[in-house]
């Protein structure tokens, strides 16, 4: 059954780092990674999501989500792939539009085993760090109070799922406030130039899967490689 709110204790033996969207680039992934020094004995990885679609390494997923120091959520492509399983109510004209044709041209018998890996996937993940903690989503944050997400999962999950993986709200309104009862939330979905804060939420989808560069924000310090964050100032109550 999917753990659909992630919990991860603080990492004392090395660096954490989120990434944004991979969309089946995961050789220009490992790329990056040697070039930031990354070390799997120690430094974990946690993927915002859509990890899928458009790329030419689509199937390689399987194997880094086997990896113990790579965590993911579940974006919005993984859930077309999950929701065609499960109900077959999916736009696959659209989807293949949006890169989803790997996964539709495969044996249904290997879509099943796709399909059940991104279910796994939790929908938003928290992680420890020495400064308090920063939750991971794929699109957007339906709640103020971060708190309330876990809570929101379950009791409101088809509405607040939906919210999480394919709103883009926040960045269409610049919207600066922050979420409270988090140090930072941090995102992908939608493609920036450079990794932008708004409020506590960074934007990192830099699209390193097309014609851009992979962000990795160091969950610790919330600076980013290779390039540092744009930050637009949280509103402030009078």
């Amino acid at each position: 059954m999917q753990q659909r709110f992630l919990k991860v204790p603080r990492n004392a033996l090395g660096r954490d780092f989120a990434v944004g969207d991979v969309h089946g680039c995961f050789t220009r992934l490992q790329q990056g990674l040697d070039q930031l020094g990354f070390d799997p004995t120690h430094d974990r990885l946690f993927s915002v999501g859509d990890l899928v679609d458009r790329g030419p390494e689509c199937e390689s997923v399987l194997a880094w989500l086997e990896q113990p120091w790579f965590y993911a959520v579940q974006g919005n492509h993984e859930d077309y792939a999950v929701r065609h399983i499960r109900t077959k109510q999916v736009d696959v004209d659209n989807w293949r539009s949006y890169g989803g044709g790997w996964f539709l041209d495969l044996p249904p018998e290997r879509q099943q085993v796709f399909a059940d890996a991104f279910d796994q996937l939790p929908i938003a993940i928290e992680v420890e760090t020495s400064s308090g903690p920063v939750g991971l989503l794929h699109a957007d944050c339906p709640v103020l109070f971060w708190p309330r997400l876990e809570s929101a999962l379950q009791d409101r999950y088809k509405r607040t799922s939906a919210a999480c993986q394919w709103s883009r709200d926040r960045l269409r309104q610049m919207d600066r406030t922050g979420i409270r009862g988090v140090r930072a939330v941090v995102a992908g979905h939608t493609p920036v130039a450079e990794p932008l804060a708004l409020g506590n939420v960074y934007h990192i989808d830099t699209e390193g899967w097309r014609g851009g560069y992979f962000t990795f924000l160091d969950l610790e310090t919330l600076t980013a490689w290779p390039r540092a964050v744009v930050t637009e100032l949280a509103e402030t109550e009078d």
